[in-house]
């Protein structure tokens, strides 16, 4: 029944965005279902669109992912965008600075995203821990510093001979490059990472001793202190297990899909990522489904300027309505539960009549 009502919820929460896209697309007299089938053909139409499609899967289900083990924490870890710029910095200098062979940069570069994320991140965690610093203002202020220091490294230190300009450094050795299929943008490696980052984040908080504590410290964190548990060390973990796949989904941006290091070199895929991780009610196993919808639309999006004159902009509206709805839904579902707990505890208990 819990189920039914659940799925009942989340379709209405669908129906709702989709009607309240459509009346914005009639208000500015574009027509709304051929605006529809241009986002679907504009996003999976072709092999070309479903590797796009999945190239701007892949950092967005890491993004997801990542946040999802610090909601579990009870964080939020809001600066996720600057720890893919951070991921992002420390593969660029690894894919500048090292020669080798290709699997030998594959993972030094995604080793270097890693650390470089995961160090981004334990700042907000520190500030948080130690400092009293709210996460929100702390991770937002590192993303600030982060999107200045990618500016600072492409105008300066690694700017193009001759040119200071951010439109970018100079691209990358082709050694350096994620591996792609041929005629195609879409790399294995980067689709693989994403998918085993799921499968390992889902087992950890479903089955692990490990994922049990940080759940328990983000229910009642002091509570979780008195009963033993090192929250401050849970925390901070948190915060390094979701900056590291943030910068995992910053070396795929940099050595995947644009070969450089540019200062929107993190696509918006951490704030998106947020609204994946609340559409998927912090459930790990519904990060994929969820991406890859909110992957088509950012895609697709493109086709509405190219053939509707419509700005692409138009997809985030759809992608924020139906977030807000399904959050609407999910506050009623849980009201709706709280009160019939509570009429069932006020009942007066049944009194056995003896024959």
């Amino acid at each position: 029944m819990n189920f039914a009502r659940r799925f009942a919820s989340s379709l209405v929460a669908i129906v709702a965005a989709l009607a309240v896209a459509i009346g914005l697309m009639l208000l500015v007299d574009a027509p709304p279902f051929e605006a529809l089938k241009l986002l679907v053909e504009g996003s999976v139409g072709s092999d070309v669109k479903i590797a796009d499609t999945f190239m701007a899967w892949a950092p967005l289900v890491l993004t997801s992912t990542g946040l999802i083990v610090t909601f579990a924490a009870g964080l939020w870890n809001i600066g996720v965008e600057g720890q893919v710029m951070a991921g992002a910095i420390a593969a660029s200098w690894v894919a500048r600075t090292v020669d080798g062979p290709v699997w030998l940069l594959i993972v030094l570069t995604m080793l270097a995203g890693m650390i470089g994320g995961a160090l981004w991140a334990l700042l907000a965690g520190v500030l948080k821990v130690y400092g009293r610093v709210n996460e929100i203002f702390g991770g937002l202020g590192l993303t600030f510093v982060a999107q200045a220091l990618i500016t600072y490294l492409v105008i300066g230190p690694w700017k193009r001979p001759g040119v200071a300009s951010t439109s970018g450094t100079e691209p990358f050795p082709e050694h350096a490059w994620l591996p792609t299929l041929p005629g195609l943008r879409i790399s294995l490696v980067a689709v693989g990472v994403a998918l085993v980052a799921v499968i390992i984040i889902y087992f950890m908080l479903r089955g692990t001793r490990f994922g049990l504590r940080l759940k328990a410290v983000g229910k009642n964190s002091r509570s979780a202190y008195l009963l033993g548990i090192p929250t401050t060390r849970y925390m901070l973990a948190a915060f390094a297990i979701g900056g590291a796949l943030a910068g995992l989904a910053g070396t795929i941006q940099a050595t995947g899909f644009l070969h450089r290091l540019v200062p929107a070199v993190s696509g918006g895929y951490g704030y998106l990522g947020i609204l994946v991780a609340l559409l998927a009610n912090s459930s790990t196993i519904w990060v994929p489904p969820v991406s890859f919808f909110f992957a088509m639309i950012s895609v697709g999006s493109t086709q509405l300027q190219l053939r509707l004159n419509l700005d692409s902009s138009l997809g985030g509206v759809l992608q924020g309505v139906l977030v807000l709805f399904t959050l609407l839904a999910q506050g009623w579902q849980s009201r709706r539960i709280a009160r019939e707990a509570a009429e069932a505890s006020a009942a007066p208990p049944v009194k056995l009549v003896e024959s």
